[in-house]
């Protein structure tokens, strides 16, 4: 008997998946509504995020009823033709070609249609006249479902748009009655892929936002409702506490949430016994295999970082700046599925893209790192950590290195004393210890803590970030930071704190740089490092 899996590649499939029901995933009677009122419409949202599936899902149910035919398309295939319209929309037809054969089981037939009009060699109205033919072809209304809309680029999207939106006025008799177009981005920002709003607006079916959906995170019931089916299957419970916690740690993004429940029920080898139950500290323990296991999801997460447009709310966010940022900035990280907005702020989408942000960008950096091993100094012979000997440690790497360093951060250069120090704590608690982290557009610092588990219990250390520049006063920066810091401490319970001021200005001797002080605030004893 075939042993169903979580999914974290390509769309659900039924036979070999767990899986929650596409349909669910959306307003059914809201895409009803638009199918039957011949709408032309689009569905945006991150990358795998289960748009696919939802799709496929759309498909057999119109196909199972009576009202339609529904052809589903997927044309990222097209994205290598890039600014050639000819082989794009070769492509294009051909992918359209394969899964019309293939629902209707008329090979000659559709094959002769295509070959007709290929051989007019007019590819600006190729699309227009197979649809066309298509529709004639079909003894019910047409329905075209179009994955990967926005994997296309430059002239030959704009050739794609045009030839869809020709045939508009014609829908119903002699054209698909409705389309619906999928992809990462909504049409209204195709602008970001260098097309220019007069080729999408200005008459355009599709450029009426009413008609832009999208698919939302699993919510935690919905965790728990996937989760219940490997239950179901094998018998292997989870503890309630798991379902809390998956969603803590990805806001229901559907891959984390499949990626996360497949580590710790088939890559963590020791829960292969269905007997186990799966716990809390299990899946932690799957998060950190997770991140560290560098899998494509996550690695294209890295390459992402590294767009100029990523990088303007990234970098920004790291420090906790308060600054105007480029709205078509925010939009494309937001519709990739790098940002959200969280009481009128914007916040890295979950934890764990918030752990893996400062993780990857540091990446060279911790290789570099010398950490003794196996008996370091900055730890105690109980095995607890000992954070004075491990901050003098960073303090003279950071003295001694900051100006050669501060260049290698993979271009967040303004944000290097922030990485340098996660990178350096990442290397510390690699295998030993939970590193968490927070920030935010105007949160004006930056919270780092250390979660170190030893014989004598659990050390709770936090670290709060801030920047000395030019343009603000050392005692200000201390008075504001330290109440900061406190409130942090108490809302983590933490059993040790410590706040870093890191001076950025020019021509200061390092001897004016370096200091110590030990404050008390609100009840918590908290080491200040100048540096």
């Amino acid at each position: 008997m075939k042993v169903k899996k979580f999914n974290t590649a390509g769309p659900v499939n039924k036979v070999n998946h767990y899986k929650l029901d596409p349909l669910t995933r959306w307003d059914l009677n809201v895409i009803n509504d638009l199918i039957d009122d011949e709408k032309y419409f689009l569905l945006h949202a991150p990358r795998q995020s289960g748009k696919t599936s939802c799709l496929l899902a759309l498909r057999d149910k119109i196909n199972a009823e009576d009202d339609y035919i529904c052809v589903y398309v997927n044309i990222e295939a097209a994205r290598g033709a890039k600014n050639n319209i000819e082989d794009g929309i070769y492509g294009i037809l051909s992918a359209i070609e394969k899964r019309v054969i293939r629902l209707t089981k008329k090979e000659d037939e559709i094959n002769a249609i295509l070959d007709k009009i290929i051989k007019r060699g007019t590819f600006n109205s190729a699309i227009v006249d197979f649809l066309e033919k298509l529709t004639e072809f079909f003894d019910k209304p047409f329905v075209l479902l179009i994955d990967e809309i926005d994997s296309l680029h430059g002239d030959l999207i704009i050739s794609v748009l045009s030839q869809l939106r020709s045939g508009y006025d014609d829908r119903g008799e002699y054209f698909p009655s409705s389309i619906m177009l999928t992809g990462v981005l909504d049409i209204k920002d195709y602008h970001l892929l260098n097309i220019g709003p007069k080729h999408i607006t200005g008459g355009s079916c599709f450029n009426i936002k009413s008609e832009s959906l999208t698919i939302g995170n699993f919510t935690r019931e919905e965790i728990e409702q996937l989760y219940l089916e490997h239950t179901k299957e094998t018998g292997q419970v989870f503890k309630d506490e798991v379902f809390d916690s998956v969603y803590d740690y990805t806001d229901g993004q559907p891959w984390l949430v499949n990626a996360l429940a497949y580590e710790v029920c088939f890559e963590m080898k020791e829960n292969n016994d269905r007997s186990i139950t799966i716990t809390k500290p299990m899946i932690k323990k799957a998060k950190k295999r997770l991140i560290l296991s560098g899998q494509t999801h996550l690695d294209q997460l890295s390459d992402k970082l590294q767009q100029e447009r990523v990088r303007n709310v990234i970098q920004p966010m790291i420090e906790g700046k308060n600054v105007d940022l480029d709205e078509q900035d925010i939009i494309y990280c937001r519709d990739m599925g790098l940002i959200k907005q969280v009481r009128g702020t914007y916040v890295v989408a979950n934890k764990i893209y918030q752990e893996v942000i400062p993780r990857e960008l540091t990446v060279s950096l911790q290789r570099r790192f010398y950490i003794e091993y196996p008996k370091p100094t900055w730890v105690n012979k109980d095995q607890s950590i000992n954070i004075e000997s491990l901050m003098n440690l960073f303090v003279e790497f950071w003295r001694q290195n900051s100006d050669v360093w501060k260049d290698d951060v993979s271009g967040y250069t303004e944000v290097a004393p922030h990485l340098i120090f996660q990178g350096f704590l990442q290397r510390v608690g690699n295998g030993h210890g939970e590193i968490d982290r927070e920030y935010s557009l105007g949160a004006g610092r930056v919270d780092v803590y250390l979660e170190w588990d030893s014989p004598i219990g659990e050390q709770r250390v936090i670290f709060e970030l801030k920047m000395h520049t030019e343009h603000n006063y050392l005692p200000t920066i201390k008075k504001e930071a330290l109440k900061q810091t406190a409130k942090y401490a108490d809302q983590c319970n933490a059993t040790e704190s410590h706040l870093l001021i890191f001076d950025r200005r020019e021509n200061i001797d390092w001897k004016d740089k370096i200091f110590t002080e030990l404050k008390n605030e609100n009840g918590y004893e908290i080491k200040v490092w100048g540096m």
